[in-house]
């Protein structure tokens, strides 16, 4: 009898099928999340400017920045723990825990909707309810795929798992700013719809587990672990704070609202064409890096695509017509994308698996805290410059950001491939020390 032969290694994340059900439940996650902030952002801007409240542009316009803010002070307070529990628990259960907040999160604003007593104060403690549960989501989430995926296939895995995320942007915000407009609940419906689907959907994937923590280490010493990891490796702090500080001065769409309701008058509709703009360029990026992964010069490239970022934020600021403005988007999001995509490589790749639910947290706190605190940058300069002037500071800005990470980090320029070097992958910090 001849002995079984081995099986081939998988050539394509698509045929792992633990991959596939994390890639269909990530859709429904964020076919779910994403047109619910959306909407909640819209219906704060339309609440303050209507008659209840009766606020000009800019008082409207600083609510929205507000609003970043109050997503991101739950998140960053709660970036120990969640960075920890996803460490710590099964990690499959910590996102179907954390996607059931949002779920209920979406099931308050279609019954306020519906009743009619949506108010400020409400729509701000949901929204930082949700900050709290995404702070749980993203760590537990990145974590799962490169205990499903081999490393050579992770960028890959990425890429795909981004498509998943960019299509639910594409298609969501549009969909649900069209049934805004129809019926002001329906879009809450859909979002808890897609929220069940998508707890439904990791019920198959296999346990993932994390590794054994260190028995002797005081669990807020192990909270902080993530801190010290990035904080001693040059190269991930530089890739992390890059993200930080270009989206957190240039990013554009805190003032989406602004734009869509008062400077081009494309109303809810117009505002979905702008989510779904970004996400089409995003999309494009992520289905182009599936089948043809980056492979050198990577670092140069992901600085190239920041800069490109922050020139495509200032046309668009200063867009005065919405087939630019929709052009510029899709550039915004095309660019974004590029750099997400390599800064998301570069992380999970230097990353020990016992360690990536924690450092995992402290990029998701960088990137809440570009995208949240962005938000408050964008109201405050919206209050003082005016929305255009803001956008295309924040514009600016950005790649200067680009520019002076390049000399700051040179460990970013010398970047080739996603390869880690040998002496990190031997490195004794991979493992917990003693304390």
């Amino acid at each position: 009898m001849t002995s079984p032969q081995p099986a081939s290694p998988p050539e394509s994340p698509l045929a792992i099928p633990d991959f596939r059900f994390f890639l269909l439940a990530r859709f429904f996650a964020n076919w779910g999340t994403i047109p619910m902030v959306v909407i909640l952002g819209y219906q704060l801007y339309e609440t303050a400017r209507g008659p209840l409240y009766g606020m000009g542009i800019r008082d409207a316009a600083f609510l929205l920045g507000l609003l970043g803010l109050v997503q991101f002070v739950p998140l960053f307070l709660l970036a120990p723990v969640t960075g920890w529990t996803a460490d710590r628990f099964e990690r499959r259960t910590v996102v179907r825990t954390a996607n059931g907040v949002d779920l209920l999160i979406s099931v308050a604003l279609a019954a306020a909707t519906w009743s009619g007593t949506l108010t400020l104060p409400l729509l701000f403690a949901l929204a930082a309810l949700h900050g709290a549960a995404r702070g749980f989501i993203g760590p537990a989430s990145s974590s799962i795929v490169p205990n499903i995926v081999p490393p050579e296939l992770l960028p890959r895995a990425i890429a795909m798992s981004t498509i998943a995320w960019q299509g639910a942007a594409i298609s969501g915000p549009a969909i649900a700013g069209y049934l805004y407009a129809a019926n002001t609940t329906a879009p809450y419906v859909m979002s808890s719809v897609s929220l069940a689907i998508s707890i439904l959907a990791l019920t198959p994937i296999r346990r993932v587990v994390p590794p054994p923590m260190a028995a002797d280490r005081h669990p807020l010493r192990q909270m902080l672990d993530g801190l010290t990891y990035v904080g001693g490796h040059k190269f991930l702090l530089g890739a992390i704070t890059l993200d930080l500080f270009a989206v957190l001065l240039g990013g554009a769409t805190a003032l989406l609202p602004v734009y869509a309701y008062d400077i081009l008058k494309v109303g809810s509709g117009g505002l979905g064409a702008f989510r779904a703009a970004i996400a089409i360029g995003s999309a494009a990026v992520a289905l182009w890096f599936a089948f043809r992964p980056l492979k050198n010069n990577v670092g140069v490239k992901m600085l190239a695509a920041v800069a490109a970022f922050g020139a495509f934020t200032a046309v668009f600021g200063l867009s005065t017509s919405m087939p630019l403005s929709l052009v510029a988007l899709a550039g915004i999001g095309a660019c974004d994308m590029f750099s997400v995509y390599v800064r998301s490589s570069l992380v999970q790749l230097h990353t020990p698996d016992a360690m990536r639910g924690r450092v995992s947290a402290v990029s998701g706190v960088a990137i809440s805290a570009s995208n949240e605190l962005g938000e408050v940058q964008s109201g405050l300069f919206a209050a003082l410059l005016g929305p255009v002037g803001a956008v295309v500071f924040g514009g600016v800005a950005a790649v200067a950001v680009a520019l002076g990470w390049a000399y700051i980090f040179p460990e970013l320029r010398r970047a080739r491939t996603f390869a880690p070097p040998e002496s990190l992958l031997s490195n004794a910090d991979l493992q917990e020390r003693p304390a």
